[in-house]
């Protein structure tokens, strides 16, 4: 696993009065500098692991990339110490990001709305067109996808710390999974290996998330042209409006054989 997990001494105290100490494994956080020509762009928290996947999901969240052709390299920098800082050249002719996008403050593991300038800009940013998506999914489908995503959760059964996204096709067939601290983190990733292996967009797929369904959640998986997003927490208002106007399906609390269909139940065969 490499810097994913470190080990910890910890007290272990019970209202028995029982107590001792033992190793404990942590899910590690570290920053990551992402530079475009050279140039700093924002540093973001996450765990280390798929930061190629974590760049290009982003870029493509922002705007700033459309497909794996718009990359032309990424790479770590030589000049730090341990693989924290990422370099990406663009391809020719794709111009860099907008200044105003250049954050000089950390984004946290838990951030919400990052890089767009404001929320009328997230909902212009629609390359894809989501509501003709013609995906049809039965409730037993939807059901099966936490219990799936659960047992493909490897480094969250040793810290117990982490998020989860997983991108599923209409049978419910796992096509990708990422975990990462920061439940935004996790699910850039997945839409960066989607990206980088030429599979923009991801229409007929539902994308699977371990926490609630906040805006920038949702946003991310409409930019990636993902029909149904769901989540087994609840979603924010904002959320709702978003995947309401897109055309999305968002399901919440999708938990053991209930769920809330919020928008887009059309989707659902009854």
């Amino acid at each position: 696993m490499g810097r994913i997990t470190v080990r910890r001494p910890v007290l272990r105290l019970s209202t028995s009065g029982a107590r001792g100490r033992r190793p404990d494994t942590l899910a590690v956080e570290e920053p990551l500098e992402i530079r475009v020509a050279g140039k700093p762009l924002t540093i973001t928290m996450r765990t280390p692991g798929h930061d190629f996947d974590l760049v290009a999901g982003f870029l493509a969240a922002e705007g700033v990339i459309g497909g794996a052709a718009d990359l032309a390299t990424m790479r770590y920098c030589a000049d730090t110490a341990e693989q924290n800082t990422l370099d990406v050249a663009l391809a020719p002719g794709v111009p860099p990001p907008d200044d105003s996008m250049t954050r000089a403050f950390t984004t946290t593991s838990a951030c919400g709305v990052c890089g767009k300038s404001s929320v009328e800009a997230l909902r212009d940013d629609r390359p894809y067109d989501v509501a003709a998506d013609p995906l049809r999914l039965t409730p037993e489908v939807l059901a099966a996808l936490p219990g799936r995503l659960r047992k493909a959760q490897r480094v969250f059964d040793r810290t117990g710390g982490l998020h989860a996204a997983g991108l599923f096709d209409a049978g419910g067939g796992l096509l990708a999974l990422r975990e990462d601290v920061g439940r935004h983190n996790a699910v850039d990733k997945v839409v960066g290996w989607a990206l980088r292996q030429g599979r923009l967009p991801l229409a007929g797929t539902v994308l699977m998330v371990s926490g609630r369904a906040s805006f920038e959640l949702t946003q991310k998986a409409m930019t990636a042209g993902v029909p149904v997003l769901a989540a087994v927490s609840a979603p924010s208002s904002l959320a709702v409006d978003l995947a309401e106007d897109a055309g999305m399906t968002l399901v919440g609390f999708l938990r053991g054989e209930t769920m809330n269909v919020y928008t887009g139940a059309e989707r659902i065969a009854l």
